[in-house]
C-alpha cells in the first residue's frame, strides 16, 4: 500500500509545481504584454521605458526566480544530487533574484530622478526597501553559514529554522510589494479612460495580480509540507533514540528530545526515526564538503 501512495504523492507534486511554473511564466509574459503593449516598452533613456525595467526585472527576479530557489530542494529528482550542488543551485538562483531586483530598482531611482519625482515617499517603497535589505542580509547569512563549510553544526541547526521562516517572510512580503507598486501604478497612470473605468490594461494588470497571488500560494504550500522535505542519503546514520546512546552531539540530543514523537515508537520503527531526523540534514549534520 505504500507504493502507489507514493506515486499519488508524486503526481500530486508535480501537478502542483506545473501550476506554479506556469502561473510563475505567465506572470513574467503578463508583465512584457503590459509594458510593451500598453506603455512605452523597455529602454535605458531615463523616461517612462526606463521605469518599466522595475515591473519586469522584479517580477522575473523577485517574485518567479526567488519561488523556483525556494522549491528547488523539494524537487524529487535532486534528491539523488549531492547537497551540497543543491545548496549552490539554491544561492546561484537567489543571487540571480538579487542582482535583477538591484537592476530594477536603479531604473526606478534613475526615472524619478530624471523627472524630479521624490523618491522613497510610498509605503511601496519603504517595505520594497526592507524586503531587498532583509533578502540581501538572507543572502549573505545563507552563505556563509550554510553553503561555505566553516559554520559548526550547532549554528547550523539554530539558525536553519530561522533561515526558513525569514526566507518564506520575505517572498510573500515581496508579493505584498509586488501588488501595492502595480496598483500605485495603475492609479498613477490610467487618466483617459480612469482605473475605475476599468479599461483592458486595468484588466490585464489587475490579473496579473492575481497570478502573483496564486504562484505565491502554490510555492508557500510546496515549500511547507513536511513530507515533500528532501530525505537524508541513505549513508547518514540513523540517531538512535536518547537513553540508548550517548554518542550524539548536544544538537542531537537537544533537538530529539525537543521533538513530541513518542521515544518507544522511534526504538522500533527505525523508519520513525529517520523521518523524525531529517531535520539534521537541514542542520548540515553531513558534511558541506
Amino acid at each position: 500500500a505504500h507504493g502507489p501512495r507514493n506515486m499519488v504523492d508524486y503526481g500530486r507534486f508535480l501537478a502542483l509545481l506545473a501550476s506554479a511554473l506556469l502561473a510563475g511564466f505567465v506572470s513574467v509574459v503578463l508583465s512584457l504584454v503590459w509594458v510593451f503593449h500598453y506603455r512605452e516598452g523597455l529602454s535605458w533613456d531615463g523616461g517612462a521605458a526606463e521605469f518599466n525595467w522595475h515591473p519586469v526585472l522584479a517580477i522575473t527576479g523577485f517574485v518567479f526566480i526567488q519561488g523556483i530557489a525556494i522549491i528547488v530542494y523539494r524537487l524529487p529528482w535532486t534528491w539523488k544530487c549531492s547537497k551540497l550542488l543543491m545548496k549552490f543551485i539554491h544561492a546561484g538562483l537567489n543571487t540571480i533574484a538579487m542582482i535583477l531586483v538591484i537592476v530594477s530598482m536603479v531604473a526606478v531611482f534613475e526615472y524619478h530622478n530624471a523627472k524630479n519625482i521624490p523618491n522613497m515617499y510610498s509605503l511601496h517603497s519603504w517595505i520594497g526597501l526592507a524586503a531587498v535589505i532583509f533578502y540581501s542580509l538572507q543572502l549573505f547569512l545563507g552563505f556563509a553559514v550554510f553553503l561555505l563549510p566553516f559554520a559548526p553544526v550547532y549554528l547550523r541547526a539554530v539558525l536553519m529554522p530561522i533561515h526558513v521562516y525569514s526566507g518564506l517572510t520575505i517572498f510573500a512580503t515581496v508579493i505584498a510589494t509586488a501588488l501595492m507598486g502595480i496598483t500605485e501604478k495603475l492609479i498613477f497612470s490610467l487618466r483617459n479612460p480612469a482605473y475605475s473605468a476599468s479599461p483592458p490594461e486595468a484588466t490585464l494588470v489587475n490579473c496579473l495580480g492575481l497570478l502573483l497571488v496564486v504562484f505565491g500560494s502554490l510555492i508557500l504550500w510546496m515549500a511547507s509540507r513536511p513530507h515533500w522535505k528532501r530525505p537524508l542519503e541513505e549513508h547518514t546514520k540513523v540517531l538512535r533514540p536518547i537513553g540508548e546512546t550517548h554518542e550524539g552531539t548536544e544538537v542531537e540530543s537537544t533537538m530529539t528530545n525537543s521533538s513530541n514523537a513518542d521515544k518507544s515508537d522511534l526504538r522500533i520503527n527505525t523508519e520513525a526515526a529517520r523521518k523524525q531526523n531529517l531535520k539534521f540534514d537541514e542542520a548540515g549534520q553531513r558534511s558541506t564538503m
